[in-house]
């Protein structure tokens, strides 16, 4: 075992230490603890020099991967860069030291901020207006059925209780109907991966709340027949949600609400490039075109609190790092620039998958939009699966692709390169690509037990899951 490779418990010596406290002062106000508040043992923390700790953990830190680190590929989540300016605007003394109670007099610049960067989404997606609200893309998803909801039962329409997922649809969609009381229905897919429209009209009816899409679909694919399924939604009485997981291409290309959508929430740690990944934070703010805009939840940013609203989603008015990154990203690209991201990440895509198709089996052979999926290897003789081929990657220094998401192909691989990655990153992760089909066919064993430089190898991810160690033990070490 390397130095670096040993846990801080395992660099622990009695009687080492790396700082030193000045003495109790209190120890005769002990008293004053309730006793079931004291402890009774001391911690059983390791005892390490300074610079111990610090190795320890930096060296923790490399094995770390972000976009920061490489390509990042993983498909219907948009791991776009995060320009660093976007950080040190964010960082700016004068929005560190807000706090959410302050009264609305003394931050007019943020209540500022709010309003512009709501006027610009609905400018960049075509809807009336935006509450900045939620915390999460999850979060904001709930919220707009909950807009959806309050709607109909505003209208006095009750029982317009079931929404309408596509069977190629992001997981979070028909959970989060589910959390706000709706019954979920599933259209199915075509053979070219867009939505069965004549199965659609086999489900719409007086019961229907409405249909949660994104435009292109989970497949990367755009739905050519959008007008044609906005208006049979609409005229059934119900409404279009969009999930805007997928929003990266129609940048400056094309605007959900001109296609008919009444409802939508935007990822802006996807689309909008402020960080991704480690549970948070986020944004999922939520637009709306003009009919419902009475619906918005509370608080909101003119103070106003109409008849018919949705109710509080959270405490304040979303998570206001989130939101300055979003909008430094906006402001930075300007009308003109951001206007090319759309394109530059279809090219990158499509690059992608046209110059790999021959190694992988691609299942819908069109023109995709930000995302595509291959099905396994061209090759699948040799037993050599999706998940062996994502464990190969790391050893060429890429994070892996999606995989086995979405469920409609057995060996589903999704690959996102956004715009941000140059020609030069996404030929050498081709390279690379190219190079596990051929150990596939040549070398076979040697893929399916990969990873073989990594500092973890192959878990057993059910054992991991069922029995999690969350511990440090002598008896059961995490690597």
């Amino acid at each position: 075992m390397k130095y670096y490779d040993k846990l801080i418990f395992e660099l622990s010596e009695e009687g080492r230490c790396g700082y030193s406290l000045p003495e109790n002062r209190w120890e005769d106000n002990t008293d004053s603890i309730p006793s079931g508040l004291r402890r009774t043992l001391r911690p059983n923390l390791p005892q390490v020099s300074e610079p111990d700790a610090v190795r320890h953990y930096t060296n923790l830190s490399d094995m770390n991967f972000g976009v920061d680190t490489g390509f990042y590929p993983l498909g219907s989540c948009t791991m776009k860069y995060n320009p660093k300016i976007n950080e040190e605007i964010a960082g700016m003394a004068g929005f560190q030291g807000i706090h959410p109670l302050q009264p609305r007099s003394t931050v007019q610049g943020v209540m500022k901020l709010y309003g512009d960067l709501s006027a610009a989404l609905s400018a960049i997606t075509g809807m009336a207006a935006f509450t900045l609200n939620p915390f999460a893309g999850a979060h904001g998803e709930l919220t707009g059925l909950m807009i959806m909801r309050r709607y109909h039962i505003c209208r006095g329409d009750m029982k317009r209780t079931r929404v309408i997922v596509p069977d190629s649809a992001h997981g979070t969609n028909p959970a989060s109907a589910a959390v706000c009381g709706l019954e979920v229905v599933q259209v199915k897919s075509l053979p070219d991966g867009t939505i069965d429209v004549d199965h659609l009209k086999t489900l719409l009816d007086d019961t229907v709340a409405g249909i949660m899409m994104t435009n292109p679909n989970t497949l990367g694919l755009f739905e050519t027949r959008i007008e044609e399924i906005a208006d049979l939604v609409h005229a059934c009485g119900g409404l279009l949600y969009y999930d805007g997981a997928n929003m990266n291409p129609l940048l400056g290309v094309a605007r959900p609400g001109d296609m008919g959508f009444d409802i939508m929430h935007l990822n802006l740690h996807k689309t909008f490039s402020t960080p991704h990944g480690g549970g948070g934070p986020g944004a999922g703010p939520v637009g709306v075109t003009k009919r419902l805009e009475s619906c918005l939840p509370l608080p909101r940013i003119d103070g106003e609190e109409p008849e018919g609203n949705a109710g509080r989603v959270s405490g304040f008015m979303g998570n206001f790092g989130v939101l300055m990154k979003a909008y430094a990203y906006i402001l930075m690209l300007g009308k003109q620039n951001i206007r090319l991201a759309g394109p530059l990440a279809t090219l990158n895509a499509n690059y992608i998958k046209e110059s790999l198709k021959d190694c992988y089996r691609l299942p819908i052979d069109r023109v995709c939009k930000h995302e595509f999926v291959f099905d396994g290897l061209a090759g699948q003789s040799t037993g050599v699966t999706t998940l062996d081929v994502a464990k190969r990657l790391l050893d060429y220094g890429f994070h892996a692709p999606t995989v086995y998401f979405p469920l409609l192909f057995h060996q589903s691989i999704m690959i996102e390169p956004t715009e941000t990655e140059s020609k030069e990153t996404l030929d050498s992760f081709i390279e690379a690509m190219r190079k596990i089909a051929v150990e596939a066919a040549t070398d076979p064993d040697m893929v399916r037990s990969a990873p073989h430089g990594t500092p973890v190898r192959r878990p057993d991810e059910t054992a991991a899951a069922r029995h999690p160690v969350l511990k440090y033990s002598l008896t059961a070490k995490s690597i």
